[in-house]
C-alpha cells in the first residue's frame, strides 16, 4: 500500500524572529515534527540580517527534509519601511527552500486563520489554541512558532486542491 506521507514547513516570515514549523501529512492525518524560530541581529546591517535568515532557515532544511514548503504572503501595514524590510524577509523564507528544490506555495493570512480556527480575523491566542488541538504533540514558545505550524497545516489541507488546478491548467 502506497502511503501519502509528506513533510512540510511552514515559514512564518520576519526580520527580527522568523517562526519555523514542520509537520507530517498522511491523507487528514496530520503529526507535529519540530518547530522553533531563525532570529537575526538587530544591530547589524539589513544585508548581514538577511543573510542569517537564509542561513538560518537553509540550516533547518538540512536537519528536517521537507519535501514541501509554505510561507504567508504580506500583508501591507501602515509603515511603508516596515512592510519592505517583511518583504525582504519572505524572500529569504522563499529563497532557502527555492535553493533546495523545494516547491514554495504561498497563502494569504485570512486563509490561514480560516483553515486553522474556521474565521478569518481570528487573534493570535486563537490560533495558538487550534494548533494545540489538531497537533496534540506541539511544544511551541512563541507566537511565530504557531503561525508557522498554522501556515504547514493550511498548506496540508489545500495541497490537493493546488495540484489539481496546476493539472487542469496544463
Amino acid at each position: 500500500m502506497k502511503s501519502n506521507l509528506i513533510r512540510i514547513i511552514g515559514i512564518d516570515p520576519g526580520l527580527r524572529r522568523t517562526g519555523w514549523g514542520v509537520i507530517e501529512s498522511d491523507g487528514v492525518r496530520l503529526s507535529y515534527v519540530a518547530s522553533g524560530h531563525v532570529k537575526s541581529t538587530d544591530k547589524e546591517e539589513l544585508s548581514y540580517r538577511l543573510r542569517e535568515l537564509y542561513e538560518g532557515i537553509t540550516s533547518v532544511l538540512a536537519s528536517f527534509h521537507p519535501q514541501e514548503a509554505a510561507v504567508e504572503e504580506t500583508f501591507v501595514n501602515d509603515n511603508p519601511r516596515s512592510t519592505l524590510k517583511l518583504g525582504q524577509a519572505r524572500g529569504m523564507a522563499m529563497l532557502a527552500p527555492a535553493m533546495k528544490g523545494i516547491r514554495v506555495a504561498e497563502y494569504p493570512p485570512n486563509l490561514i486563520k480560516k483553515t486553522v480556527v474556521g474565521a478569518g480575523h481570528a487573534e493570535k491566542k486563537q490560533i495558538q489554541m487550534m494548533v494545540g488541538m489538531l497537533l496534540p504533540r506541539a511544544k511551541f514558545d512563541s507566537a511565530d512558532e504557531a503561525d508557522a505550524l498554522a501556515i504547514a497545516i493550511c498548506h496540508a489541507n489545500h495541497r490537493g486542491i493546488r495540484q489539481l488546478a496546476k493539472m487542469v491548467a496544463s
